[in-house]
Parts: structure tokens; sequence; C-alpha cells
């Protein structure tokens, strides 16, 4: 396929919606002889913060001269931001052979009655990047795990280390209503014997994947059980961070804004550590620099200019509390607010939590079958109909946010990394033309 071909297939496929189970993704990499069992990995589970551990592995990892690939998702404006290693993107080439081959497979596996349904958009990508990645021979994996854990494409994988982040109330309708429920989902990338690197810190979700670990009998890490490990001071502008491990202390100051992302880099430091011990050392030093050193767009992401624009995928009630909270430390200007969300999300939960901190909200969409209508999503809030404006064109959208921020004001766009993307794919856009 060309990249015409690959683009309208991509399309197609995306419209088959989220299915749960490992049997499509194991059948279609047998039939590649298992490209996934060539290479080490980790798995990182969570709610929020997942992609930028991923992140900080993966510097890290690559500073210390390993061949890394990361796969991460959603993309934010090109699909080839899913799949890397190192600093390098696939390259659209690669990307259209390897899914012409991959579409060949699968349409032999379904005649052959092998697969039974086609495999989802986000099965077809995993395969993808476990056969990019074998092909070029990657020293070492970083897989940011999807929507849940026990049946998610990426649990075909027996990594060296499992990590689960945090835990929040999201996805309810696909993974339960409670966090116990959700936490035994995530858990279930927990594999016999494996160590696990647990950053949860809800009572009800940390003993849930403590004891899932137990019964497997998976070496249990918590980050944050002992209180005085971990502390933060602030710095000029910016917060510095203490992690103890091991009665040794790294001091830190990530590079990715945001307080939370010093207890991303911690979780960092103990998958490190851990690694250390199963598989190859790690040095203080290059974990260090690894975790001041990392680029991860779409977090918190500030695009310069006038009026400034702050980027963030804030898409559930702790992304949003975590977003607020840096708001309110760090922004004093007058703040104009464009937000949309999928309709599965909490929405009148977010609004409640991110609307006040805005002199205006300017709701729109992005181009998602998930995506819930503007009109829809001010239906469901009516508490803040007087500084709504609806804008179904994010483009338009964002353009009347900058001329209302200015002079001195500030835009923030959040609700979706889908809609961080859309946007980025407009101030790019701009910057080329």
């Amino acid at each position: 396929m060309n990249e015409k071909d690959c683009n309208r297939y991509l399309e197609q496929i995306q419209n088959l919606g989220i299915k749960f189970g490992l049997d499509n993704v194991r059948e279609i990499l047998q039939s590649f002889q298992n490209p996934h069992c060539e290479y080490p990995a980790v798995l990182v589970a969570g709610s929020n913060g997942k992609g930028s551990v991923c992140a900080f592995l993966a510097r890290i990892l690559s500073l210390h001269g390993f061949r890394t690939g990361l796969f991460t998702s959603p993309h934010l404006v090109d699909v080839e931001e899913r799949i890397r290693i190192g600093e390098d993107l696939i390259s659209r080439q690669a990307f259209c052979r390897l899914l012409t081959t991959l579409r060949k497979r699968i349409e032999e596996l379904i005649s052959a009655k092998i697969l039974l349904n086609p495999p989802t958009y986000f099965e077809h990508l995993c395969c993808l990047a476990f056969l990019h990645f074998s092909e070029q021979k990657v020293d070492f994996a970083v897989l940011e795990v999807g929507m849940g854990g026990r049946f998610d494409a990426t649990n075909v994988v027996v990594p060296e280390v499992s990590v689960i982040t945090t835990i929040s109330a999201e996805h309810q309708r696909f993974l339960g209503d409670s966090l116990s429920q959700i936490a035994f989902e995530k858990a279930g990338i927990i594999k016999p014997g494996v160590p696990v690197v647990c950053g949860a810190r809800e009572i009800e979700a940390h003993t849930t994947i403590k004891n899932r670990a137990e019964e497997l009998g998976a070496p249990f890490f918590a980050v944050f059980d002992r209180k005085n490990d971990f502390s933060e001071r602030k710095a000029g502008t910016g917060h510095v961070f203490d992690f103890r491990m091991n009665k040794e202390v790294y001091t830190y100051r990530p590079s990715l804004l945001g307080e939370h992302q010093g207890r991303n880099a911690a979780i960092a430091i103990v998958v490190s550590h851990v690694l250390s011990q199963v598989w190859r050392k790690l040095e203080k030093e290059k974990i260090i620099r690894g975790i001041e050193s990392t680029r991860w767009e779409g977090r918190l992401e500030p695009i310069p200019g006038e009026p400034l624009v702050l980027l963030d995928g804030a898409h559930n009630e702790e992304g949003a509390v975590i977003l607020r909270e840096y708001i309110k430390k760090h922004i004093s200007a007058p703040l104009v607010l464009v937000f949309a969300a999928m309709q599965d999300k909490k929405i009148e939960r977010i609004a409640e939590i991110l609307f006040p901190l805005a002199d205006k909200v300017l709701l729109t969409r992005f181009p998602f079958f998930r995506a819930c209508p503007p009109e829809k999503i001010r239906e469901k809030v009516p508490a803040y109909k007087k500084k709504i404006l609806c804008e179904p064109d994010a483009g338009k959208a964002f353009r009347l946010a900058q001329e209302l921020a200015r002079p001195g004001g500030v835009v923030l766009v959040a609700g979706s990394l889908f809609l961080v993307g859309e946007i980025k794919k407009i101030t790019r856009d701009r910057c080329l033309g």
C-alpha cells in the first residue's frame, strides 16, 4: 500500500472500536514467529502517568547506550509517533511497508478461519511495533499498555518488570465500577515471578495490586509506601525532588512540568533499580540525567508566544486535579479554556475541576467517533453556561480563544490528548507555512 492507501485502511479499522482479548494478537504474532519474544521489555499500565514513565524509562535506557524501542498511545499528530527507537520515529516508508505486510497476513488468517474477526486499530499498531522492533534488533522495548491490562494487546509480552503507575475511576464501562475492579484489570499484566513496581497510592487499588502480586509470587515494589522516601521543595519557578531508594538519595529536577512528574520520575527510578537487579546494571548518574532530559509532548506543554498556550491531555478526574493545582500555583493571568472530551468520560466532574479556573470556556470536538459533541457537553454543565461558547471546529475554537486571551492572557487546551493533537497540527502547520 502507498501512503494514501495506508491512511484509508487505518481510517477503516478505527471504526472497529474496542475489543478485549489476546487471541487475535497471539495468532498474528505466532504467524510471524513471535517477534515480541526476541527482546526484553517492560510493561507500563495505569490510569495516569504511564506515558511519562515510559518516556523517562526509554530516555534512561538510551543514555546507557541501549537501542530502545518505545510503543505508546495515542499519538498527537502523526501515527508514527506511537512507535520509535530512541529519538527516531518509525519512518513513513517502514510504517506503510509493515502495515501492508500485516494487512496481507491478517487477510490470510481470516480466510483460513484462524482469526474469527479482524483485529482492532490498537491491535494492528501493537503488532506493527513488535515487528519493527524485531527488524531493528532493539536491545529493549518499553511498552505502554492501552486502556486496561489483563486483556490488552501488549499483554502477550512476558516483561522483565511490570509497572502500574496510578489507579483512578475511568473507563468504568469497560473496567469496572470500583477502584479495586479497575486495579484488578490493570494488575492483569502481572506475571508469575516477574517483579511489580506499583505507584498507586489509593489504599483500595494498592491492596488489590499487592494481593495479586503475592498470589503469583511476583516481587512487589511499592514506590510510595514509606512516607519520608519522597519529598519535594520549591526551587525558583520549578521544583526539586528527593527520592530515597535503598539508603541512596536521588535528587532531580524533571524536564517535564508539574509536581506530578516528580512522582512519575520516582516510579522510573524504582523500575531502573529493579532492572539493575534482573537485567543490566543502570547507573545513578544516567538515571538522573534521563529524568532531567526527557521530552514528552502534550503534557503541560507550553507553546511560547502571545498569548501563551498550554497543552495538557488531562482526560480524567485525577489528571484534571493535577492540572488545576499547576494552574493555581503557576498561572495568574486571565485564562481561556479550550475543552473537548470523549463521550465515556466523567465530563461533569472534570468540568467542576477545570471550568472555574477559566474566564471563558470554548467547547469543541476532535474528529473521532467517540468524541462528545460540544452542545452535549454544555447540557451536562448548566452551572457554567454563562462562560461557555460552543465552536465544533477545533481550529476556529483555538483561534477565537487566542483572540479572547489577548493581551497578556493564557490559552489552556485540555480534556483529551486527541484535542491536544488537533491543536498541535494547527500550530505546526502555521509554523511550516
